[in-house]
C-alpha cells in the first residue's frame, strides 16, 4: 500500500514539474492577442522603422505605439520582462534587470479624427523617464488591461546590447560555390571592442559560451544559430557552414494606400462602401521565373502615412486591402502566405491566402492603416515551419537583404544570457 502511495506521489510530482516546464518554456513572440489591436510599432524614439535595439547605459528610449479599434478609451498597463537567448522569460527579478519601474500605466493616447473607422492611438516610452536597464539581453513588453492583468493585448520583443564585443558581418558568395546566383553566405567575426567603455566585463573568447544568431530582414521562420568555424588571430570566426547560407529571395512587393482619394502604387481601385474603405491591389504574379529587377522598397517594413492630413497617427484611416494571386489550381503540398510587418512576419492563419476555385486565385483581405507596405509571398510546404521564396518569388544573389546578428554569451557562473554584440551588414 505504501509503495502504491509513493508511486502515485512521484507521478503527481512529475506531472507538476512537466506543467511548470511547459509554461516556463513558452517562447515569446511579437503578437496581437486581440483582433481590435492594430498597427503596433516599437522602434527607437526618433528613428522610425529602426529595429528595437538599445545600447546599455545610453539615454535612448523606445516608442511603443498601437491602435485599438472603437471610440471608447480604455485603461492599459505595460510590463517589461527579461528573456533568455531563445526568447523564454527567465527567472530574474525586476530589480536585477531594471533600475526604476518595470511596469506602469499607459497614459498617452489620442482618439482618431475625421476617419470612417474609429480608433484610439496609444503610445508609451520604454523605459520610463526615471528608469534604466541594468543588464543586456532580450526583453519583452506586454500590454494588458488596467484592471485585468491576465487580459493580454499584445507582446513585443526588443533587445539591449552592451557592446563589449564587436561583430563584423560580411555577405558574399556561398563557400560551396553551389547556386551562387541564388544564395548568399553571411559570415561573422567576433573580436574585442577596443572602444567599449561600459561597466560589464568583456566575455571570455571561448566559443562554448557563445550563441550567434542571424536574422534575414524581419523573418523569424528562417533565423538560425551559426556553428563555430574556428579561430583566426584571436578572432572567433563563424563561417563556411551550411547554416551561414541564405536564399537570396527577391525585391519585396509593395503598395501605397496613403491617399484614399485616388489609387496609387500597385492599387487598382480604392473606394468607400458602407462606411468603410476598400482597396483592390494589382493582381499578383508568380515571379519565380523572372529576371531580378532592382526597386527601392522597405524590406518587408511598413510606414504609416497619409497624404492630405497633418497627423498621420490619428487622421490616417483604416482600409480593407484585398490581395489576389491568380492561379489555375491550388498547391496540393503547401500554403501561400503574405509575409512582412503587415502580418507580423508570421506564417499563420492571419497571413495565409485562401484559394477561391470560382476566381481561380488565392485571396487574402487585411485591415491596414493608411501608409506604405512591403511584403513577400512565401510558400510553406505541408508539415514545415519555414517559408520558401523560390516557389513564387525566385532567388537572386543581387537582392540587398538586411542581415542582423545577435551575439549572446553565458558563462559558467552567469544566471542570464548577455547580449554582448549586435551587428548588421
Amino acid at each position: 500500500m505504501n509503495r502504491h502511495i509513493l508511486l502515485l506521489f512521484m507521478a503527481l510530482c512529475a506531472i507538476a514539474v512537466s506543467c511548470c516546464e511547459g509554461v516556463y518554456a513558452q517562447v515569446v513572440t511579437d503578437s496581437n492577442w486581440r483582433e481590435d489591436v492594430k498597427t503596433v510599432t516599437l522602434y527607437k524614439n526618433g528613428v522610425e522603422g529602426e529595429r528595437p535595439v538599445l545600447v546599455l547605459g545610453s539615454e535612448d528610449r523606445l516608442l511603443l505605439r498601437f491602435d485599438v479599434l472603437g471610440a471608447e478609451v480604455e485603461g492599459y498597463r505595460y510590463k517589461i520582462q527579461h528573456c533568455d537567448s531563445r526568447w523564454q522569460v527567465d527567472e530574474l527579478e525586476p530589480y536585477e534587470y531594471m533600475n526604476g519601474f518595470e511596469e506602469g500605466p499607459i497614459n498617452n493616447y489620442n482618439s482618431s479624427f475625421t476617419t470612417l473607422t474609429d480608433y484610439v492611438n496609444y503610445y508609451e516610452y520604454i523605459p520610463s523617464q526615471y528608469s534604466q536597464f541594468l543588464i543586456s539581453g532580450n526583453y519583452v513588453v506586454t500590454v494588458t488591461r488596467q484592471d485585468e492583468p491576465d487580459s493580454v493585448l499584445l507582446t513585443r520583443r526588443f533587445c539591449v546590447v552592451e557592446g563589449s564585443l564587436k561583430a563584423d558581418v560580411s555577405v558574399g558568395v556561398p563557400y560551396d560555390n553551389v547556386s551562387i546566383f541564388e544564395r548568399r553566405e553571411v559570415d561573422v567575426a567576433l573580436k574585442e571592442n577596443r572602444d567599449y567603455r561600459g561597466s560589464m566585463l568583456p566575455p571570455t573568447l571561448n566559443p562554448a559560451y557563445f550563441r550567434v544568431v542571424v536574422q534575414q530582414n524581419g523573418r523569424t521562420d528562417n533565423m538560425r544559430e551559426l556553428p563555430f568555424g574556428g579561430y583566426e588571430s584571436g578572432v572567433l570566426c563563424y563561417r563556411y557552414k551550411n547554416e551561414n547560407v541564405f536564399e537570396g529571395g527577391n525585391t519585396f512587393r509593395y503598395f501605397d494606400i496613403s491617399n484614399i482619394r485616388t489609387a496609387m502604387y500597385n492599387v487598382v481601385q480604392i473606394e468607400e462602401y458602407g462606411g468603410e474603405w476598400y482597396a483592390m491591389l494589382r493582381p499578383l504574379e508568380d515571379r519565380s521565373g523572372k529576371s531580378f529587377i532592382t526597386e527601392q522598397t522597405l524590406n518587408g517594413g511598413m510606414k504609416v502615412n497619409v497624404w492630405d492630413r497633418t497627423n498621420k497617427q490619428t487622421e490616417a484611416d483604416y482600409v480593407y486591402v484585398n490581395f489576389m494571386l491568380p492561379m489555375r489550381s491550388p498547391f496540393m503540398n503547401g500554403s501561400v502566405h503574405v509575409v512582412g510587418e503587415l502580418t507580423q512576419w508570421k506564417l499563420d492563419e492571419g497571413s495565409r491566402m485562401e484559394y477561391d476555385p470560382e476566381m481561380q486565385a488565392y485571396r487574402l483581405r487585411l485591415l491596414l492603416k493608411q501608409g506604405y507596405y512591403a511584403y513577400q509571398l512565401l510558400f510553406v510546404p505541408t508539415g514545415e515551419s519555414r517559408g520558401l521564396t523560390e516557389t513564387l518569388e525566385g532567388n537572386h544573389y543581387e537582392m540587398p537583404n538586411d542581415y542582423r546578428v545577435y551575439v549572446y554569451y553565458r558563462g559558467l557562473n552567469d544566471r542570464y544570457d548577455r547580449l554582448v554584440a549586435y551587428g548588421k551588414n
